[in-house]
């Protein structure tokens, strides 16, 4: 275990002496790897073998967990926890709010002689109840109707929490309300991998596929974030409240050079990292990849494969412990999405596949034509589901943050749009204009031309990076996802919208009288009516923008004019379809995502006023007051002295400090309007959009203006150039 320092005990010259690893030659990685995780390994060695046998049928076949089960679970988990040091144990969700939440319990119980015992019993593994009405629901929940329910996720493997408050048994779990709606995102997630399992396992029976029980989704997220040093933080409130600049000039130099993308990592940036992958294997999490990003003080974490439930746990547990570690030495880690203008902002990409439970990646081409053909209808699913649904894609990776980002030189735009390489257009476009069968020794391969198809290597394409969707040898990277979101949103979309292209391949199919025609025809019919959704361009170029439009592609800007999409018919007839939202829950989330949206802007707005009035406005002041005073001294001496050039610089902080006052008085009123109109969300968010937004990006560039003309000395709070260089 890392040894717990005190933040005030730091400094850069000793953070490497006080920080002690497990790693050494007689511990090595695989010795401590999950070591914190109640995982498959552990279970094996403490559950009895009909226990263990039972739980892993719930787990891999989604079987009923009996209660029985449950108890002997509790049991040896409590021990096995209560031996690493744990008092408490608390379930772990995934509320609305876009953090994780924990309510802790003791395991100590009374005994009559006045002692304790340590107990934790089925039910108490099962299920728990948190207050239901403190969290957001959309209108599921009341003040007056306060319970929900915490149950228990198993195919999520428990894990204990070790920090300066001892050790806890966090328990995966999911949160729903006292009438079972879902209140959190992960329920959600679970729900659209079984009905993309159930759709999937369809079309694997018509390719004679009879082994495979269940498919899942699989991700690889990549966690792009930011780090500053600590004590420069504290002096910014935008920071401290927003989670990125409200104000500041561009600094003399950005990522200009392309010098830091891949640079060795400095040695306080390193120690930092090496502490964070230690506690992250501890946990079972798969930390892989890390390096320096494109941007001054920005980087990246990427993980391993794994189903997606486990994966979006994962990545709840990286972005806390990115923040937890980051303050043991003395930085603060930034997850915003665009915490600095001018230079790269970040994201999370989601590398999303769909897999067997016996390891077969169906968007891999494999190496012969039954396999391609199979891999062709799954390509084709894949396609039309985006095609169909580009403003679901949209609205789940929608938030604040975000609308700074999309469509910025590091980020795709927010028109959705698939990017395969020309290898797999151009047999996509041969297809379509129809092949011919080709038979040897008197075997005829499908009928639609795959014979031809040659062996696909995984990396069969360049990358583009500018795409939002695109393939990339056997899976599918989702580049649009924020970096401070869940990824529970997007791959929940992405797996409902995959089930429904499936559900319509396998009616089709399971009726066709000759399979082979009916596959060559439906792989026609989808390159023919959705192609328009592939783009292997550069999708930042304004071309694309005007192209995009001919094509009839939505091209959905901002969070706020995403977010209704979610609440259309369309929407809501696909969800209930598959058993992964109600009508209620959809209203819910809509309601939820306004809120969030309006709320947001509010606080910035209010934290750019109080910047700007209590910080900006005085030192911008006492500037011109010291002008002014060096002016009449010089005066005082000589009347023909030539004052002109600092007369100049006088007059343009005059000028920039009587339009930063008027920026103050517009922003205040429209605040104040925008109160007015609280009964109305969607008229709200889009008043804080189209109003608040700019007059905030009005105020800011007088701000920045000052910035570049008043005495440092005198600026209140720390500069670009001091927060990007100072680590």
């Amino acid at each position: 275990m890392s040894k717990l320092i005190n933040n005030s005990e730091l400094n850069n010259n000793e953070l490497n002496k006080v920080v002690e690893f497990p790693i050494n030659n007689k511990n090595t990685i695989n010795k401590f790897f999950g070591n914190n995780s109640f995982n498959d390994a552990v279970m094996r060695e403490r559950l009895p073998k009909n226990i263990y046998k039972a739980l892993r049928k719930t787990i891999d076949e989604g079987a009923p967990l009996e209660p029985e089960i449950a108890e002997v679970v509790a049991n040896a988990m409590k021990d096995w926890a209560i031996e690493k040091g744990a008092t408490h144990f608390a379930h772990w969700f995934q509320p609305m709010t876009g953090v994780t939440a924990e309510k802790h319990e003791s395991f100590i119980s009374p005994t009559h002689e006045g002692k304790v015992i340590m107990e934790f019993s089925g039910k108490e593994l099962i299920k728990g109840e948190p207050d239901a009405s403190s969290f957001p629901s959309g209108g599921l929940r009341a003040t007056f109707e306060a319970r929900g329910y915490t149950a228990w996720d198993c195919t999520s493997p428990a894990f204990l929490k070790e920090d300066n408050a001892g050790v806890t048994l966090c328990i995966p779990t999911v949160f729903c309300s006292y009438n079972g709606e879902a209140l959190d995102e992960k329920t959600p997630l679970l729900r659209s991998m079984e009905a993309l399992s159930k759709q999937a396992v369809r079309i694997l029976r018509l390719f004679g596929n009879t082994k495979v029980k269940r498919i899942f989704a699989t991700v690889g997220p990549e966690q792009e974030y930011f780090l500053i040093d600590k004590e420069l933080f504290k002096k910014r409130k935008d920071l401290m409240y927003t989670g990125r600049t409200l104000f500041g000039a561009k600094p003399p130099k950005g990522q200009e050079l392309e010098d830091h993308y891949f640079r060795s990592i400095n040695e306080r940036v390193s120690a930092f990292m090496r502490e964070l992958n230690i506690e992250l294997w501890k946990l079972g999490v798969s930390a892989k990849t890390q390096h320096n990003e494109v941007a001054p003080s920005q980087y990246e974490l990427a993980t391993i494969f794994t189903t997606a439930n486990i994966a979006n746990d994962h990545n709840q547990i990286i972005m806390e412990y990115l923040k937890k570690v980051a303050d043991r030495h003395g930085l603060v880690c930034l997850l915003h999405e665009k915490p600095f203008s001018y230079i790269n902002g970040s994201g999370k990409h989601n590398n999303w596949s769909i897999a067997t439970d016996d390891g077969q990646n169906l968007l891999d081409p494999g190496s012969t034509p039954n396999e391609n053909a199979q891999f062709l209808i799954f390509l084709c699913a894949f396609i039309k589901a985006v095609d169909e649904y580009p403003e679901l894609l949209r609205v789940s990776v929608a938030n604040p943050g975000n609308d700074h980002r999309l469509g910025a030189n590091e980020a795709p735009p927010a028109i959705i749009s698939l990017y395969l390489g020309e290898q797999l257009t151009n047999i996509l476009e041969q297809l379509k204009n129809g092949s011919t069968a080709k038979c040897t020794n008197g075997h005829c391969y499908l009928e639609i031309g795959v014979s031809t198809l040659p062996p696909l290597p995984k990396d069969s394409t360049d990358r583009n990076r500018t795409s939002p969707i695109a393939f990339t040898g056997n899976k599918f990277e989702f580049r649009m996802v924020p970096s401070s979101g869940t990824i529970a949103t997007p791959n929940t979309v992405l797996n409902t919208i995959m089930a429904e292209s499936l559900e319509q391949i396998a009616n089709r199919l399971e009726k066709a009288e000759d399979f082979s025609s009916e596959v060559k025809k439906i792989i026609k019919e989808i390159v023919e009516k959705h192609m328009r959704i592939v783009f292997n361009g550069n999708n930042y170029s304004e071309e694309w923008v005007e192209e995009a439009k001919r094509r009839g592609l939505p091209n959905i800007e901002a969070m706020v004019y995403a977010i209704p999409h979610i609440i259309a018919e369309k929407s809501k007839k696909l969800f209930e379809k598959h058993g992964v939202f109600s009508e209620s829950e959809l209203k819910a989330r809509y309601e939820i995502l306004l809120e969030r949206y309006i709320k947001q802007i509010d606080i910035e707005a209010a934290t750019m006023l109080n910047m700007a009035k209590t910080q900006i406005l005085p030192a911008s002041i006492k500037y011109s007051e010291k002008l002014s005073d060096a002016i009449n001294k010089i005066k005082s001496v000589s009347l023909e002295l030539d004052c002109s050039s600092i007369e100049n610089i006088l007059n343009k902080v005059v000028y920039n400090v009587r339009k930063l006052v008027d920026s103050i008085d517009k922003l205040e009123a429209l605040m104040n309007e925008s109160s007015a109109l609280h009964n109305d969300k969607y008229k709200h968010a889009c008043f804080s959009r189209e109003k608040i937004f700019a007059a905030m990006n009005e105020l800011r560039k007088y701000a920045d203006t000052l910035e570049t003309l008043v005495d440092k000395d005198l600026w209140p709070f720390p500069t670009y150039g001091e927060l990007l260089y100072s680590i």
